[in-house]
C-alpha cells in the first residue's frame, strides 16, 4: 500500500516537475497559431477589400454625337446616319447619338413601314461596325402607338428598350395643337449599357421651355440621377429662326444643360438638328461634366461631330 502510494506521489511530483516545460511550450505553440490566425484574418479582409473594389472598378465609355440635319426624308436621314457611324467607328466610340427623330424626321406622319425597314438597315449598319445607338427616332410600337423615342441598342444590335418623350410640346392657346396629342409616353426608366446606368431624355424633357410645354417641369434629369444614371443621352431638335427669340432659347437650352448636369451630377451628352445649314442650331451639342462644364463642345452651325472618352468612377 505504501509503495502504491509513493509510486503514485513519485508519478505525480514527476508529473508537476514536467508541467511548466510543457505550460511552456504550449504557451509558444498557441502564441503562434494565434499569430498565424490573425495574419489569416488580415489577408482575408484585404481580400474582401480588392475584391469589393474590383467589383465596382472605374469604367470608361467612348460616346460620339452628329449634329445632322433632320427632314422628313428618311433615305436622306439614313444617309446622314450611316455616315456618323462610320465616323463613331473611325474614333472607337461605343454609342453614337443621334438627334430627336433623326431617322424618321420629327414628326408623326410618316410611312410605318419605310421606317421599319430604315431601322433594320441602320442596326445592320451600326452592329457591323461594333457602335451601340441612342438613335432619336419616331417610331410605331406593338402597340400601333406612335412614340417620340430614344431607342437604345448596344454594339451587337441587341435592342435594350427605349425611352419616349414624355414632356411633349403643347400650345396654351389652342390644346388641341401640338405633339402632345400625336405622341404617346411611357414611363421613365434607365438603362443598362457596358455596365455603367444611363438614361435618356428628349428635347423639353431636360429643360421643360414654359414657352413650349402646358405639361409641369418634373425635373426629370434629377429623377434620372437618383435612379442611379450616370449618362444622360439628350436628342434635340428645336425650333430656330433668325430673331431674338431664338437668342432668348439658346440662352435657356444652355443654361439648363449646365446646371441640370451639375445639379444631378451626371454626364450629358446632346446633339440637335442642324437644319437650315445658316442659322445657329437651337441648342449647343456636345458633352457636359457633372461639374456642369463643356469638355466637349461643337460649332453652332452646320453638320457637325462630335466624341469623347468618360470616366466613371464608382
Amino acid at each position: 500500500m505504501d509503495y502504491g502510494f509513493k509510486k503514485s506521489f513519485n508519478m505525480k511530483n514527476n508529473i508537476l516537475k514536467k508541467l511548466p516545460g510543457r505550460i511552456i511550450k504550449f504557451g509558444v505553440l498557441a502564441f503562434f497559431i494565434t499569430l498565424s490566425l490573425s495574419f489569416a484574418t488580415d489577408e482575408t479582409i484585404n481580400n474582401g477589400n480588392n475584391f469589393k473594389d474590383s467589383d465596382n472598378p472605374s469604367k470608361s465609355i467612348r460616346v460620339a454625337g452628329i449634329k445632322m440635319s433632320v427632314s422628313n426624308d428618311i433615305k436622306a436621314n439614313i444617309e446622314s446616319i450611316r455616315k456618323a457611324i462610320d465616323y463613331a467607328r473611325q474614333e472607337k466610340a461605343d454609342i453614337l447619338l443621334t438627334p430627336e427623330g433623326s431617322l424618321s424626321g420629327y414628326t408623326s406622319s410618316f410611312d410605318k413601314e419605310s421606317a421599319k425597314k430604315a431601322l433594320e438597315e441602320i442596326l445592320n449598319y451600326a452592329s457591323q461596325s461594333k457602335v451601340g445607338l441612342a438613335l432619336g427616332t419616331c417610331f410605331y410600337e406593338d402597340d400601333n402607338k406612335c412614340y417620340n423615342e430614344i431607342r437604345f441598342y448596344d454594339s451587337e444590335g441587341n435592342f435594350l428598350g427605349f425611352h419616349s418623350k414624355i414632356l411633349r410640346c403643347g400650345d396654351f392657346k389652342d390644346c388641341t395643337k401640338g405633339e402632345i396629342n400625336d405622341f404617346y409616353t411611357t414611363p421613365l426608366r434607365t438603362f443598362e449599357f457596358k455596365g455603367i446606368i444611363i438614361g435618356g431624355l428628349i428635347c423639353n424633357d431636360l429643360w421643360a421651355n414654359p414657352a413650349c410645354t402646358t405639361l409641369p417641369d418634373t425635373h426629370l434629369s434629377q429623377q434620372l440621377s437618383k435612379m442611379g444614371a450616370r449618362i444622360i443621352f439628350h436628342a434635340v431638335n428645336g425650333g430656330r429662326e433668325d430673331s431674338e427669340l431664338s437668342n432668348i432659347f439658346w440662352d435657356y437650352h444652355l443654361t439648363n444643360l449646365r446646371i441640370r448636369a451639375m445639379s444631378g451630377g451626371v454626364w450629358i451628352v446632346t446633339a440637335d438638328n442642324s437644319y437650315p445649314l445658316n442659322l445657329r442650331s437651337s441648342s449647343p451639342s456636345g458633352v457636359l461634366s457633372p461639374e456642369g462644364k463643356w469638355v466637349c463642345e461643337t460649332e453652332a452651325k452646320g453638320v457637325q461631330y462630335f466624341a469623347y472618352t468618360i470616366d466613371i468612377t464608382p
